[in-house]
C-alpha cells in the first residue's frame, strides 16, 4: 500500500527541491567556466556529486521517507482514535436506517450498553421516537432533535457525513463492502440541566392579574342593607384566600376591582382546576337572591412587568366583553379562555348606552358620510341595525349607505321595502367594491352585530376608514377589530338592533323612525330572539315598545317571515333525522338542495331541536358553497359560543355558529362530538 501512494502538495515540492538545484548549479557552472576554465572545471566535479546524490535520494531515499510518514500518520491516527472514543460528549456513527454502526465511550455509558455498540447495532429511532424515518433523510444535511432518555434531556444533532473523507478508517469500522453507504454522525448534547435552570427563571417570572366583580352593585341590592358590608367582606376574604395559597400578592383598587401577582409556577395549578374561585365566590349567599360573579384576566411572558399588566388588562377588557364569569389568560400573543357557565346578568341601567349614543353622535358632526356594514351573508339582525343607523345619519344630515354584498331568501322581503322606494335613494345598499371608492377622510364606519373583522362583509374597509364604530352584541373572542374608534359591545344585549334602539333615543331629539324601518329593527330582536325567548331581559321590551310605538306591526313581520313549502319541509327532515348525543345534545344534517337559503333554515332547525324535552343544546351542519356552516343553539345550561369556537367560529353565548372548509359533513359531525366529549370531560358541561 505504501508503493502505490501518491505523493502531492507542499511534501512533492518540498522532495523535488533538490532536483531544481541540480539545474540552477548547471547554469552557475558555465558561468564560472566562461570566466575561468579551471575553477569551472573543479565546480562541475562538485555538481556531478551533487546531482548523484540528489538523485539518489529522490529515488531511493524517498520509500523509507514515506515509510516514516505512513507510520506517523498511522500513529496519529490512532491518538486521534483514542482521544475520539475518550470524548466526554456521547458521539457516534449510525447508518441511513438509523442502526448505530460505532460509538465511543461517553455513548455507550448514556446507552447503559454492557457490549461494544458496533457489536450491540441498536437502531436510535428505537431509542428516542422523536427520531423519525423522515428525521433520518437529513434534507438540509443537519437535524436537530430534541428527545429525553432515563429522566435526561438530549439535543441529538445529526448530521450527514461523506465516506470517502475518512475510507480508511471507514474500512476498519464498517468493512469495504458497506463503503457505497452513506452514514449519519449522530451527536448528543446533555441539556438537563440548562432546561431545568430555564424552567426555573421562568417559574419565577411575575404574572399580573386583575378580577372585576361583574355584577357588583346589582348584587348588593339584592341584599339587605346592614348585610351589605358583610357580603364584601366574604367576597374579599374569598378572594384573598384563594391568592394566598399560591404565595401572591393582591390590592383592592376600587370596591369591585382588584389586582394581584402571582409567580408563573403556580398558572398550570389555576388552569388544571379552571378557575375554581369562579365557582367558590358564587357559593358567597347570606341573603342576597342574586349570586356574585367575576372575571379574571391574566398577562404573562411580557417583556417586563408593565407589560404583563397590559396583558392584564386587556385579558380582562375580553372577559367582560364576552359577558363575564370567566378568566381570560393572555400568555404573549396566545389566548385561553376558562369559565363561562353563568348566564351574564343584564344591566338595568341606561347609562352606557347614552353615553355611547353621544359619543357617536359627536364623531358623526365631524364627518360627512357614513358608511354601514354587517356581517358576512347578512340577517335581520344585522339589516335592521344597519337601517337603524342609517335613520341617525340622515336625522343628522349626513350621507349614508349601507354596505350588502349578498342578499339571502330571509332578508330579501324585508329589503324589498327599500329598494325602489322613493323615500330612500337609489344608491341605499352599495357592494364592497363601490363603497370602497367612496372612503375618504370624512368617512365613517359602523361595523353592526360583528366584531371579527374576517367575517365582516368586506373586510377591506376596515383597513380604508380611518374612523370606525363597532355596535355588536356578541361575545367578543380573540380576534376583534382592534382600530375601533368607538367599541360598544353588550354581550347581555338580545340583539343589535336592540342597542340600536336604544341608541337611537339617546342621540338626538326627535328622530322619527318610519314604519318600514321600524319593521325591520323588531324583526331582528324578533329573529335573534326567537319570538323573545332567547336573551330577552327588561330592556328587550322597552326597545320592542320603542319599536312598536314608532309603528312596527307585528302581524306584517309574521307574515314576511313565514317560510316556503320547501324551506318547511327542510326544516322538517332536519329535525326528523336527529341524533341525540351524550343524551343532552341534538345533532342533526340540514338538506342544502332546493333551498335559497339553506343556512338560514339550519339555524331555524336548530332552535326547534331545543323544543325536545331534555336538550341542553343543538348543533344542525349545513353543506353550502363547498363548506360546512354550524349552527349551534342553548338554553341555559351550556355555552355554545365556547363549543363553536374551538371550531374556529363563535357567536353568542346561547346563539353560536362556525364555518369548516375542506371536511365533509361525517368529518365535522365527528370534530362537534370531539368537542362536547372534550367539554364534558373538563367540566365546561354540567
Amino acid at each position: 500500500m505504501k508503493d502505490k501512494i501518491k505523493i502531492k502538495g507542499h511534501l512533492k515540492s518540498y522532495l523535488q527541491w533538490s532536483l531544481y538545484m541540480i539545474g540552477f548549479l548547471i547554469i552557475i557552472n558555465l558561468l564560472v567556466g566562461i570566466i575561468d576554465l579551471r575553477a569551472g572545471i573543479l565546480l562541475a566535479v562538485f555538481t556531478v556529486i551533487y546531482s548523484m546524490m540528489a538523485i539518489w535520494f529522490y529515488l531511493y531515499r524517498r520509500k523509507r521517507l514515506m515509510g516514516s510518514l505512513v507510520e506517523f500518520a498511522a500513529e496519529y491516527s490512532n491518538v486521534q482514535k483514542q482521544l475520539l472514543g475518550d470524548l466526554d460528549l456521547p458521539y457516534g456513527i449510525a447508518d441511513e436506517n438509523g442502526k448505530l454502526l460505532w460509538g465511543n465511550r461517553a455513548l455507550t455509558e448514556v446507552l447503559e450498553e454492557e457490549k461494544p455498540i458496533k457489536t450491540s447495532r441498536k437502531n436510535i429511532t428505537a431509542i428516542f421516537p422523536e427520531i423519525t424515518r423522515s428525521t433520518l433523510t437529513l434534507k438540509s444535511g443537519i437535524e436537530e432533535v430534541h428527545s429525553s432518555l432515563r429522566e435526561r434531556k438530549y439535543r441529538i444533532q445529526l448530521k450527514a457525513i461523506s465516506i470517502t473523507e475518512f475510507a480508511d478508517s471507514a474500512v476498519k469500522i464498517v468493512g469495504s463492502q458497506e463503503l457505497d453507504r452513506s452514514l449519519i454522525a449522530v451527536y448528543l448534547f446533555d441539556e438537563t440541566e440548562i432546561l431545568t435552570y430555564k424552567q426555573m427563571v421562568n417559574d419565577q417570572k411575575m404574572v399580573a392579574g386583575l378580577i372585576y366583580l361583574d355584577n357588583y352593585d346589582e348584587a348588593l341590592e339584592s341584599v339587605e342593607e346592614v348585610r351589605r358590608s358583610l357580603l364584601t367582606a366574604l367576597i374579599d376574604r374569598k378572594i384573598t384566600k384563594y391568592i394566598g395559597r399560591m404565595n401572591g400578592i393582591v390590592k383592592k383598587l376600587e370596591k369591585d376591582k382588584y389586582f394581584f401577582a402571582i409567580k408563573q409556577c403556580y398558572v398550570p395549578e389555576l388552569k388544571e382546576n379552571r378557575f375554581s374561585i369562579l365557582e367558590e365566590v358564587k357559593t358567597v349567599n347570606i341573603g342576597n337572591e342574586m349570586a356574585v360573579t367575576l372575571s379574571i384576566g391574566l398577562g404573562m411572558n411580557g417583556d417586563s412587568y408593565s407589560q404583563n399588566y397590559d396583558y392584564a388588562r386587556m385579558a380582562i377588557d375580553m372577559a367582560l366583553g364576552r359577558g363575564g364569569d370567566q378568566a381570560v389568560v393572555k400568555d404573549g400573543e396566545r389566548i385561553q379562555y376558562f369559565g363561562g357557565k353563568a348566564q351574564q346578568v343584564e344591566k338595568t341601567t341606561r347609562v352606557k348606552a347614552r353615553v355611547k349614543a353621544h359619543a357617536l353622535r359627536e364623531l358623526m358632526e365631524t364627518k360627512d358620510r357614513l358608511l354601514i356594514m354587517g356581517h358576512r351573508m347578512t340577517d335581520i339582525d344585522a339589516f335592521g341595525s344597519a337601517i337603524g343607523i342609517y335613520r341617525i345619519a340622515v336625522a343628522m344630515n349626513k350621507k349614508a349607505n349601507i354596505v350588502l354584498n349578498e342578499v339571502n331568501s330571509s332578508v330579501r322581503p324585508m329589503m324589498d321595502r327599500f329598494v325602489n322606494n322613493p323615500e330612500y335613494p337609489d344608491d341605499l345598499f352599495l357592494t364592497g367594491s363601490q363603497a370602497a371608492e367612496l372612503v375618504d377622510s370624512n368617512t365613517i364606519l359602523v361595523v353592526v352585530d360583528v366584531n371579527r373583522p374576517s367575517i365582516t362583509d368586506a373586510p377591506e374597509l376596515l383597513k380604508l376608514a380611518k374612523t370606525i364604530v363597532v355596535l355588536d352584541h356578541h361575545r367578543q373572542s380573540s380576534e376583534i377589530i382592534t382600530n375601533a374608534v368607538l367599541s360598544y359591545v353588550e354581550p347581555y344585549a338580545s340583539s343589535a338592533c336592540e342597542m340600536v334602539a336604544e341608541v337611537l333615543q339617546y342621540i338626538a331629539d326627535g328622530i322619527r323612525i318610519r314604519p318600514a324601518e321600524a319593521d325591520a329593527m323588531y324583526a331582528g330582536i324578533v329573529i335573534d330572539t326567537n319570538n323573545f325567548t332567547n336573551q330577552t331581559g327588561v330592556r328587550t321590551f322597552e326597545a320592542a315598545a320603542y319599536l312598536r310605538r314608532s309603528g312596527a306591526d307585528v302581524v306584517r313581520v309574521r307574515k314576511i317571515f313565514r317560510d316556503d313549502l320547501s324551506e318547511y319541509k327542510a326544516k322538517a327532515e332536519t329535525v326528523r333525522a336527529a341524533e341525540i348525543f351524550e343524551n343532552y345534545f341534538a345533532i342533526s344534517q340540514c338538506p342544502a338542495d332546493g333551498v335559497d337559503s339553506p343556512t338560514i333554515v339550519g339555524a331555524q332547525a336548530a332552535n326547534e331541536l331545543l323544543n325536545i324535552a331534555g336538550m341542553k343544546a343543538s348543533v344542525v351542519l349545513t353543506p353550502y358553497n363547498g363548506k360546512i356552516y354550524i349552527s349551534a343553539r342553548s338554553i341555559d345550561e351550556v355555552n355554545v359560543q365556547v363549543m363553536m369556537e374551538k371550531l374556529g367560529g363563535g357567536g353568542h353565548r346561547t346563539i353560536a355558529g362556525a364555518q369548516l372548509e375542506n371536511v365533509t359533513v361525517e368529518e365535522a359531525r365527528e370534530q362537534v362530538k370531539a368537542v362536547i366529549r372534550e367539554m364534558l370531560e373538563k367540566g365546561d358541561i354540567s
